[in-house]
């Protein structure tokens, strides 16, 4: 995983982590017909876990059964909603969590989240351990972009993990915070990713080390199909974070204030790469779930054999993940270096070649009518100057080589 609290640079190797009636007094909005639900769009975080308790992740849908029969849901865990933490947990254990194998794929109604452990090597299938709450946080980014968001949660660092997400034809985005320190040139789980982007038509978010090190090598970041995220100081100077990656597609919001994963309505102020990433995935979604609204599509995913691998199918737009992903590139800007705070410990953002330090730039909140606005022809972006846009076709063309 790649995490940095706020104090100090946390960078850890890629390791496997090791129903109650609900007595919640809100109301759920129960939909009786499956037909007028929403548009919406279903993301993928792949990590430690999930405190699916915490008031970040309710809410007063309930998914229709068309939805998650297409989720291939085996289990439905109905929460308590009422005391602590632990409270809950134990009323829970029995009928829920001790029931939980490696192959279901459980519902939690009043929530937002469907979640699975394909790894099978966890002492609490899907929730977030008890010395750990990366997986927890790291949801909490991408709901924060998009609030809207369905949440298919995976628990794993594997390749099965992805795998369980890149064969779900309604997930539109997986996002993946971990990998090896230093972006060392190893195996991971780019074979994977390939899968869920190549194949499946899917986008992939794949957070770049928390170090300067190039993402190019990365094998979260780095393959040519990922769209790596390096970090930048959104809340502040906005400059590049030193210790996060160099040289990959974008970056963003580095800092964060983020769900608990040992309560239900504690948040915690934490930084890196494990965050930015998701906050994209998250963005990313919104502009799908949006144009998915503005074209009447009320599906999910780009399945080669349903959709055509488009990830907006409709009979007046058609938007596949490259487009997606030219919109991005496109979107993304760079911060002036003189804002740069020298006692902030960013790096700035040099006027020169500064896509070998941000890649094609930053991407936040103001991206996203912009992208919109391009893929739906309203107003399309202008290229980026030659220069940028040479910089990041060789970065490219070196990802192709070197992962090819």
């Amino acid at each position: 995983m790649k995490q940095l609290s706020v104090s100090l640079v946390l960078i850890m190797m890629m390791s496997s982590l090791s129903g109650c009636i609900a007595e919640d007094s809100t109301q759920e909005t129960l939909i009786e017909d499956d037909d007028t639900f929403r548009n919406y769009s279903i993301v993928a975080p792949i990590d430690t876990g999930i405190n699916v308790y915490h008031d970040h992740f309710r809410t007063n849908e309930t998914y229709p059964e068309w939805l998650l029969e297409g989720l291939g849901v085996t289990m439905t865990c109905q929460l308590t909603f009422s005391g602590t933490w632990q409270e809950r947990y134990d009323a829970d254990k029995e009928m829920c969590w001790d029931n939980i194998n490696s192959t279901d794929i459980v519902y939690f109604p009043g929530t937002k989240i469907i979640g699975t452990t394909p790894d099978d090597s966890t002492d609490i299938p899907i929730l977030d351990d008890p010395s750990d709450g990366h997986g927890t946080a790291v949801t909490g980014a991408v709901l924060d972009a998009n609030p809207d968001a369905i949440i298919f949660f995976v628990e794993g660092f594997s390749d099965a993990a992805v795998l369980a997400a890149a064969n779900q034809p309604l997930v539109d985005i997986i996002s993946t915070s971990f990998g090896p320190i230093g972006s060392i040139p190893v195996p991971g789980i780019e074979d994977a990713t390939e899968v869920a982007v190549v194949q499946e038509k899917k986008i992939h978010t794949g957070a770049a080390d928390n170090t300067p090190s190039p993402a190019v090598q990365d094998s979260t970041a780095g393959p040519p199909w990922s769209i790596g995220v390096s970090g930048y100081a959104e809340e502040g100077d906005d400059q590049k974070e030193t210790m996060s990656g160099s040289y990959p597609d974008i970056a963003a919001d580095w800092t964060q204030v983020l769900p608990n994963h040992d309560d239900i309505d504690g948040y915690h102020e934490t930084s890196g790469t494990s965050f930015a990433t998701p906050r994209t995935a998250g963005l990313l979604s919104k502009v799908i779930q949006h144009l998915r609204t503005e074209s009447g599509d009320f599906s999910s995913g780009a399945d080669p054999d349903l959709r055509d691998g488009y990830l907006v199918n409709s009979e007046n737009m058609n938007i596949s993940q490259a487009h997606i992903r030219d919109a991005l590139n496109l979107s993304a800007w760079y911060p002036s270096f003189s804002t740069w705070d020298p006692l902030s410990g960013t790096t700035p953002v040099s006027p020169v070649a500064p896509c070998t330090q941000i890649g094609w730039g930053v991407v936040n909140e103001s991206n996203v009518n912009p992208i919109i606005n391009h893929l739906n022809g309203q107003s399309i972006q202008p290229d980026r100057p030659s220069d940028v846009t040479l910089c990041m076709e060789t970065n490219q063309e070196i990802r192709e080589t070197y992962w090819n």
